[in-house]
């Protein structure tokens, strides 16, 4: 052999500082860790989990009272409005002739407030006022006084005896809004009749 160089390993040898392939060591199975989040991003992350939260607390919540039976609605106001006849009253000063006045109470049992927006009857040749004017409101469990004054018009056309006769009502609270017929008994008829004959003594019918 002749010239200088690098000796090379013979069979079955190697280089000294080459590592042998099969000391080297063998990776082991290694467990999976979800990647660190910076601090920015981490508190995003926990805020939106709260609010997820938050809202899923809410939305169970809001389901739990739609659950819950409604309340009941009011009643109409004829269910618990009453007018009765008190007595005869003072006719207001300034009425024109052929006038008389009479007494009602109204009263509303329960329920919201009822407010009385109109009063009237239903003979031909008469007319109607109050005191107090409508509209007016009565609170439940209360009552109110009404003087209620007749105006005869026409003397030809109203009953010489009133048999039955009523007042209509209108009434109106939060539910509806409602007319409603009261017949105030014998007394109220009987004063009605002595309230024409008195404004139509002289009438030649």
């Amino acid at each position: 052999m002749t010239g200088v160089g690098p000796l090379e390993p013979g069979e079955g040898t190697r280089a000294w500082d080459a590592p042998d392939p099969a000391d080297a060591p063998v990776p082991g199975p290694r467990s999976w860790r979800p990647p660190r989040l910076p601090d920015r991003h981490r508190r995003t992350v926990l805020a939106a989990a709260a609010l997820a939260a938050l809202l899923a607390g809410s939305g169970y919540l809001y389901a739990t009272r739609e659950r819950q039976p409604p309340p009941p609605a009011p009643p109409f106001p004829a269910q618990v409005v009453d007018v009765s006849y008190l007595d005869p009253a003072v006719t207001p000063a300034g009425a024109p002739p052929g006038s008389f006045s009479f007494a009602v109470l109204v009263s509303v049992d329960s329920g919201p407030p009822v407010t009385v927006t109109r009063i009237s009857q239903p003979y031909a040749g008469l007319s109607v006022t109050s005191e107090p004017r409508p509209p007016f409101r009565t609170e439940a469990g209360s009552a109110r006084k009404i003087v209620v004054t007749m105006h005869v018009t026409e003397c030809g056309i109203v009953p010489e005896n009133a048999g039955l006769p009523f007042l209509d009502v209108t009434l109106r609270n939060v539910r509806a809004m409602q007319v409603q017929s009261f017949i105030l008994g014998p007394r109220y008829a009987q004063a009605l009749t002595e309230g024409l004959r008195g404004a139509c003594g002289n009438d030649s019918r």
